[in-house]
This record gives C-alpha cells, sequence and structure tokens, in this order.
C-alpha cells in the first residue's frame, strides 16, 4: 500500500512513517500545503493522510482542492482538534475519515486497512498506447510485442505518462511522483532518464510516443 503522509510535525511523520512501514506501507512524506498538493494530484497513492494544520494553508483546503483535480484515493485526516464542527467540515471537504490526536497506533493502522478495502480499482490493469502495453500491476511493459525491461525509476515515469497519456505533465509533477521531497528539481536528472526511457521505448519505432515539448514538459502520445 502506497501512502502519502502531509505532516508539518517532523517527529510525528517520522513515528507514522516507520510504524507503517513496520506493516509494509510504502509511506511519502511532505510537510506543507503546497508540497502536498502537488505530491497528492500528480502521484499514485492507494491513501492520503492529511494534518489539518499546515505551513501554507489547512487540510480542509487541501483536501476539497485535490478532490476537485480528480484525486480518487481515500482521505484520513488527523487533527489535534476534537470539535464536531471540524470533522463534519473535513468530511464536507471530501475526507473519508478522521482521527484526532493523540491517537493510538493500531487504530490508526486498522482506520487506514478499512479505507484501503472500500477502495474501488480505478484503472485498468493493463494500460495500451499505440502497440505499448504498460502492465500497472506487474510492471511488465512490451512495445509491438517486444518485452522492454526498465528500471524502477524508468517504470514510474513512464506509469505517470501512462496514467496522463495525451495530457502535458511539466517537470514539477513528474518530479512529485518520481522522486521524494529533497530531489532537486533544477538538475538534469529528469532530462536524463527520460533519454533513458525514449531509447527503450522509442528507439526502432517510427512512431514515437514519448514527446518533449520545449518549455511546457512531456507528453506520452502516438
Amino acid at each position: 500500500m502506497r501512502v502519502l503522509l502531509v505532516e508539518d510535525d517532523p517527529d510525528l511523520a517520522a513515528v507514522i512513517e516507520n510504524g507503517l512501514s513496520e506493516h509494509a506501507m510504502d509511506v511519502v512524506r511532505e510537510s506543507t500545503f503546497s508540497g502536498g498538493e502537488a505530491r497528492a494530484t500528480y502521484g499514485t497513492f492507494d491513501i492520503v493522510i492529511l494534518d489539518v494544520m499546515l505551513p501554507g494553508g489547512n487540510g480542509f483546503d487541501l483536501c476539497r482542492n485535490i478532490r476537485e483535480r480528480g484525486v480518487g484515493a481515500p482521505v484520513l485526516m488527523l487533527t489535534a482538534r476534537d470539535a464536531v464542527d471540524d470533522r463534519v467540515r473535513g468530511l464536507d471537504a471530501g475526507a473519508d475519515d478522521y482521527l484526532t490526536k493523540p491517537f493510538a497506533f493500531r487504530e490508526l493502522v486498522a482506520r487506514l486497512y478499512a479505507l484501503a478495502r472500500r477502495r474501488p480499482t480505478p484503472l485498468p490493469e493493463i494500460a495500451t498506447v499505440a502497440d505499448l502495453e504498460v502492465d500497472l500491476r506487474s510492471h511488465r511493459v512490451r512495445r509491438g510485442g517486444r518485452e522492454v525491461e526498465l528500471t524502477a525509476k524508468e517504470f514510474a515515469l513512464l506509469e505517470f505518462l501512462v496514467r496522463h497519456r495525451e495530457q502535458v505533465v511539466d517537470r514539477a509533477a513528474i518530479t512529485a511522483h518520481v522522486w521524494d521531497e529533497n530531489h532537486d528539481p533544477f538538475t538534469n536528472v529528469l532530462e536524463v532518464l527520460v533519454r533513458r526511457l525514449r531509447r527503450k521505448i522509442d528507439d526502432g519505432f517510427d512512431v514515437k510516443l514519448i514527446h518533449t515539448l520545449r518549455g511546457a514538459g512531456y507528453r506520452l502520445g502516438a
């Protein structure tokens, strides 16, 4: 299970991340409103955990924003507040559940598993773009019937492009999905990764699928 945790308290965030990792959950951390919004919008997560009080905004508005952008992952809100009005406000913003601090860690885990069980599968197992086939579960990739071997980063990039096929996605969006919050978006690592993926996906084929739109970003499509 892949979990996005948006929490500005580094000590609490570390405790949650370490605890969820022991339950075989992959946790990605963000600590600000803008960082959480970008990561949730352009990343792929099974669960989103939002703190209410965040630098740059609040969890209610963040939840509402990502819902308006089409994020369908279940949202669990964490807050030190226990007023009924705050719980209602969170649910009205699109949250699926609400947990008040301090909380028992076992309860957090139980609620996450309960939310995961209720989540529908939004995408088919195999996505296709022209003669490219991407198995989003097994991470197998074929182009023109030929198996394509990708590294973990190359697949993460391809998966993101597939999920946003025929759309132009910018550097910030890709960086938020493929790397963590410590990645420097001004390095040329992304360009190197795109070149490597393009060689594996497009070389030898008349129809190119990975397109660079200078100054705008990248697009996957025939």
